[in-house]
């Protein structure tokens, strides 16, 4: 177990009669920010929940730092920091006052809170408004707050629900550089529907659908599924469906309309430029072409596509 910071095995859990996640398997021994993929209803929040020790499971094993949650709790607990989607803010409490009822929460030694505030509103921005009251603050500067508690004890992993929810985007900036600046110091495993987020802050991709994992790779990994596949194109004079066929890197052609046509490629960003190319060349007149991307919804229908069918 030395040296593996999350180590999940055969993680199961149901509720009532049905199965919200089974066989989870995942192992993080690395610093840094590893992305949690899931769509509704996939079992990421119940995968999340175990993990932060509020829900028992019903199979399966968790250790955080070699400390297995379900034997030793508390100890496992104090390895962890966790921001849900809404940041559990007392409002009628100082910044300064609710961060030093959270160090206590957290059983930290009172000789270590002291330098332990200080540090942790340093690095997230929040010391000139330490005396503010919560419910007087901006939304990002709550978030912030609520990102200084879940650091505030130096845990070894901290989880992160859509800590960007409801921000601007000078606020989504900022959130991101200072979640870039705790990772390089602990694991930090992030939640969040919005792909670019990922894509931007992530190393590594842990993706569950249908209450199993299909997905634990790196990025760059991840990036195959989501390379451009098709392009629509517009032409006023349009070619033969085996004109488009005939350039290199088009696998094949389908007409959508009299004068519109849905290219698919290899995802070569060469293929394009051929096409502008050859539609000069052959006077096809083409007025517009779009690069269609893979939704992420359309990701975990394939990934969750090839477990099945590994499975079987």
């Amino acid at each position: 177990m030395k040296n593996i910071i999350v180590k999940i095995e055969n993680l199961s859990h149901r509720y009532n009669s049905s199965w919200a996640i089974q066989n989870i398997n995942i192992e993080i021994n690395k610093k840094g920010i590893y992305g949690l993929l899931g769509s509704n209803g996939a079992g990421k929040s119940t995968t999340m929940n175990i993990l932060c020790g509020v829900l028992n499971q019903t199979k399966g094993e968790v250790f955080i730092n070699g400390i297995d949650m379900r034997k030793q709790p508390i100890e496992a607990k104090k390895q962890i920091g966790f921001l849900p989607q809404t940041a559990p803010l007392y409002l009628d409490l100082t910044v300064f006052e609710y961060l030093l009822y959270c160090a206590r929460l957290h059983d930290m030694r009172p000789v270590y809170i002291g330098e332990a505030l200080e540090e942790v509103m340093n690095k997230c921005g929040i010391v000139q408004v330490r005396n503010r009251l919560l419910k007087n603050l901006s939304g990002g500067f709550r978030q912030r707050v609520g990102i200084a508690q879940s650091i505030v004890h130096k845990p070894a992993v901290v989880i992160l629900d859509e800590p960007t929810n409801g921000l601007d985007p000078v606020q989504i900036v900022d959130v991101r550089s200072l979640i870039k600046d705790i990772s390089t110091e602990r694991t930090v495993i992030l939640s969040s529907h919005i792909l670019s987020e990922i894509q931007l802050l992530c190393r590594e991709i842990i993706m569950i659908e249908r209450g199993q994992l299909v997905f634990s790779d790196s990025m760059d990994a991840f990036n195959n599924y989501i390379a451009p596949q098709s392009m629509l194109l517009d032409f006023e004079s349009p070619p033969t469906l085996e004109m488009l066929g005939s350039i290199k890197g088009v696998n094949r052609a389908e007409q959508l309309t009299s004068k519109s046509i849905r290219v698919f490629y290899d995802g070569s960003k060469s293929v394009s430029e051929a096409i502008i190319v050859t539609s000069v060349q052959k006077q096809w007149r083409l007025t517009q072409l779009t690069i269609e991307r893979n939704s992420i919804d359309e990701i975990f229908k394939q990934l969750t596509k090839n477990t099945i069918s590994n499975q079987q």
